[in-house]
């Protein structure tokens, strides 16, 4: 037990009445990813976020993922989120459990994901074909983009397919962690 006071000087922001020392959970590489293609013997199942900024939605978006069981979730080194104290408490946890890769190209990343035989299926508003109506079935990677903008041009062009989600209401988009949410649990459903 610690006074309280010595509790306030070793944090910033609230404790709680706890305070816990520990090393954030490190980001993987690009190497991760092709160790880990290798040793699945299911098929695969990724989360791609194209420019996600907000540590509140990447926190979200990996609670999400690793309920839906996904492998990783991979991300942009630049120009996205990383892990951190925000994330983590977002996460509850799946930022510890959940493998995050961090690549230096994500187009570059793309093509190598396809070339060991994953789908690519990006979301985006434009596209004609309703995520409901697309097989989300064996090696995949669902592709989500930065809140606001969406992917990103050299992303769009390497997915093999873009889907959206229909929308009867008249809001135009979902937040990134509500709409990666919808779709990582139709992938899901039929999954199983």
């Amino acid at each position: 037990m610690m006074p309280r006071r010595e509790l306030d000087n070793k944090v910033k922001g609230r404790h709680q009445g706890v305070v816990a020392g520990c090393t954030p959970n490190p980001a993987k590489d690009e190497h991760f990813l092709t160790q880990l293609l290798g040793e699945l013997n299911e098929p695969v199942f990724l989360l791609i976020l194209d420019g996600v900024t907000d540590p509140h939605n990447l926190g979200a978006c990996l609670r999400t993922a690793d309920a839906a069981g996904v492998h990783a979730v991979i991300a942009p080194k630049d120009k996205s989120a990383s892990l951190n104290s925000t994330v983590s408490k977002v996460a509850c946890g799946a930022a510890e459990s959940i493998p995050f890769v961090q690549v230096t190209n994500l187009a570059r990343c793309l093509k190598s994901l396809q070339d060991a035989g994953v789908w690519i299926t990006g979301t985006a508003g434009e596209a004609t074909q309703h995520m409901y109506q697309t097989d989300l079935t064996g090696n995949m990677a669902l592709v989500m983009g930065a809140e606001g903008e969406g992917m990103r041009r050299l992303t769009r062009e390497g997915c093999d397919q873009l889907v959206k989600i229909p929308m009867a209401g008249e809001v135009s988009s979902l937040n990134v962690s509500v709409a990666a949410g919808v779709c990582l649990f139709e992938a899901v459903r039929q999954r199983s």
